[in-house]
């Protein structure tokens, strides 16, 4: 008996009856030979970590686009804080740590440069919206590995397609994570409009700092909680009502004063007229594209997908850079 082997039997032995063990998975698109070191979903939380496009991440907008200071959120410090709360919940819930994380890790792939406003950005050009969700799938399929994808487990690519509120997963370890982003980026998205001068806590609704908790810390902490008491017998994650209520008055309160905020978002004209540009001089000239990326249209890919797809994998100076040297004269 190998180590895999061994750690394959103590997920039987420490998870509940609800949870995805490794050695059940669904498995992956082409059949591989199994590591005899890592479980299945270990391997894919490690290629996913070891990818280009997680390091990407780090010059991706979470909320406010190329902040001065160094404390601000990236995409990159998100998906980490997801993993971590996410982590937090499964192994309290005694559910499969090792994919829960994977999904965590793998679920902002996806995303565009300048945060949702390239992805609004995208939806105004493309015949149907952009949603990043889908586009990490696409990720971790067919763009890494200069088109041969990362060849992730099923249920890994469920929970990464599955992630957004409007859609469901099929494991309980991607509901730790679809809620675990909620937490996430709510509550730290608070915490840098504060840093920003936008708001205060004094300015946050009552009637949710009363359920929720007063600081970011102890939101987080009680929001832990309140999901692991109330779900621990249950074959279900989710946040009990009153946490429900207050989690949603609060997001609601988030678009209002800090999403749609004219200081906040005082660039993002700016950063959607680069996207749109972008994308009509690259879909004018394919020319333009990476040879990468000319090679998918000639093998008969959608050309409208490729063009999204380059773009979409931009960071955020990249981006800029990119514009830069299409539309902006340079010195004799």
């Amino acid at each position: 008996m190998n180590i895999r082997e061994e750690q394959e039997i103590k997920e039987h032995n420490m998870y509940r009856s609800c949870a995805c063990f490794s050695d059940e998975t669904k498995g992956r698109d082409i059949q591989e030979e199994k590591c005899d070191i890592r479980t299945e979903f270990q391997r894919d939380r490690d290629r996913i970590i070891h990818c280009k496009s997680f390091r990407r991440l780090k010059h991706k907008t979470q909320v406010f686009l190329s902040p001065g200071g160094d404390h601000y959120r990236t995409r990159l410090t998100h998906t980490l804080e997801v993993a971590q709360i996410a982590r937090s919940i499964s192994r309290a819930l005694s559910l499969n740590e090792d994919l829960t994380e994977a999904i965590a890790l793998g679920h902002d792939l996806g995303h565009t440069p300048f945060g949702h406003a390239g992805e609004r950005a995208l939806s105004n050009y493309t015949s149907k919206p952009f949603h990043h969700n889908e586009q990490s799938v696409r990720v971790v399929e067919k763009l890494e590995k200069n088109g041969r994808g990362l060849n992730l487990t099923w249920e890994v690519r469920d929970g990464i397609l599955n992630h957004r509120s409007a859609y469901t997963p099929s494991t309980l370890e991607g509901a730790v994570v679809r809620i675990s982003d909620k937490i996430a980026y709510v509550n730290h998205d608070i915490d840098d409009g504060i840093r920003a001068g936008i708001l205060d806590e004094d300015s946050l609704p009552k009637e949710c700092t009363k359920v929720l908790g007063s600081c970011t810390r102890d939101r987080i902490n009680n929001t832990i909680h309140a999901i692991v008491k109330h779900c621990i017998d249950k074959d279900i994650v989710e946040l009990p009502p009153e946490f429900q209520q207050a989690q949603s008055e609060l997001r609601k309160f988030m678009f209002k004063d800090l999403y749609t905020n004219p200081v906040a978002k005082s660039e993002e004209t700016k950063a959607e007229r680069v996207i749109g540009l972008l994308y009509q001089e690259y879909i004018k000239d394919l020319s333009k594209l990476p040879q990468e990326f000319q090679d998918y249209i000639n093998q008969g890919e959608d050309k409208e997908i490729v063009v999204c797809d380059y773009i979409a994998g931009m960071t955020d100076n990249y981006a800029i850079e990119c514009f830069n040297k299409l539309f902006i004269p340079k010195s004799w």
